[in-house]
């Protein structure tokens, strides 16, 4: 079925491709956010271990699917061979602390807001919280379409589309973990679900962005790789993994992580 699925976005174009693979990604956010019509509340040790698992297919798809192919296709030895990586993927992580620090949002315990002050409802402040989280995802996926379309040997479309299912399996637990707050909060079903979709509507975006960018401007391919690895690492370290230590569930989490690490590891492995 797989190769049924690589044979098909084959035969279309990469753009349009990308925009596919990210509206994938977008409709297993919009799954999650949707169990709010049939819970309230969520345990949180469940949470924190959806969470967790968050953590490992971030990490393990940063390596595995992005750092892995940019250092592969730069040409050269040694240091020569690394520096686009390690360029690309200090950018990343800086673009995110910049939004970070501008981009006013708020951590899914309610307790911690970063970026600038603003009088924007708690809601909003969450929903911008995880839409930060989504922008390097969707750039990822996008990236890797764009190094297909831009002919890359060492970029695929059953390693593009291996990464969109990961990063789609991903996003179900943080779509569960926008609405479940806001629906905890007194916010309607609908509402909860609608805010919960629309945390990664950018995700459709950041991939065609993406896509483009690489099409027109093929030697970027291995700093985009890079810039949406570093992103995501940013955003791991800096976000999700603080915020499964909150409570006591600091094992659960772990054990997500690892969970999540190993499921993107063989994914990309078996199928990319």
């Amino acid at each position: 079925m797989f190769q049924t699925v690589i044979d098909y976005f084959e035969s279309i174009d990469p753009v349009l491709a990308a925009l596919y693979a990210t509206l994938f990604t977008w409709f297993l956010t919009a799954l999650g956010a949707s169990f709010v019509f049939f819970f309230k509340t969520m345990n949180r040790v469940v949470l924190d271990g959806m969470l967790g698992f968050t953590g490992g297919v971030m990490v393990a798809a940063s390596f595995w699917s992005l750092l892995a192919p940019a250092i592969e296709m730069t040409a050269g030895e040694g240091f020569i061979k690394v520096i686009p990586a390690s360029v690309g993927f200090f950018l990343g992580a800086l673009f995110i602390f910049g939004l970070d620090k501008v981009l006013p949002h708020l951590h899914i315990n309610f307790q911690e807001s970063e970026g600038v002050k603003s009088p924007w409802q708690r809601t909003t402040l969450l929903v911008l919280a995880i839409t930060l989280h989504n922008i390097p995802e969707g750039l990822a996926v996008g990236v890797l379409f764009g190094g297909v379309a831009a002919g890359i040997p060492e970029a695929s479309i059953a390693g593009a589309l291996t990464l969109a299912i990961g990063i789609g399996i991903q996003n179900f637990p943080e779509g569960i973990a926008v609405s479940m707050p806001l629906r905890r909060m007194g916010m309607s079903r609908r509402k909860s679900f609608m805010y919960g979709q629309a945390s990664a509507l950018v995700e459709p975006v950041a991939g065609v962005l993406g896509a483009v960018a690489v099409t027109f401007f093929t030697p970027l391919l291995p700093y985009a790789l890079a810039f949406a690895a570093g992103a995501m690492i940013f955003v791991v370290v800096e976000e999700v993994i603080p915020e499964t230590q909150q409570d006591n569930n600091t094992d659960i989490a772990t054990l997500g992580f690892i969970g999540g690490f190993i499921v993107m590891m063989m994914l990309d492995v078996a199928l990319g």
